[in-house]
């Protein structure tokens, strides 16, 4: 899966059906395929956007305090 979703990032225009089929051979279920190419597409475009627009990281004090938010009151 790993290969085929290098495949996808990398050199979109190379992934053919035999690449699909191998990850297929393997034993991962199209739904495990198709929910990894969403999730990689999804990254793929947040990290170009944040490339591309100049996103920054915040401060490492962030990460502890979006935690401790996110555990009292959830992500909704």
């Amino acid at each position: 899966m790993l290969g085929l979703l290098e495949i996808f990032t990398l050199h979109p225009e190379q992934l053919s059906a035999n690449d699909v089929r191998a990850v297929l051979a393997c034993g991962v279920t199209r739904d495990a395929i198709r929910d990894a190419f969403y999730v990689a597409f999804l990254f793929n475009t947040y990290d170009r956007l944040a490339d591309a627009l100049g996103w920054e990281l915040p401060d490492q004090r962030y990460y502890a305090k979006a935690g401790q938010f996110l555990l009292k009151k959830g992500y909704l």
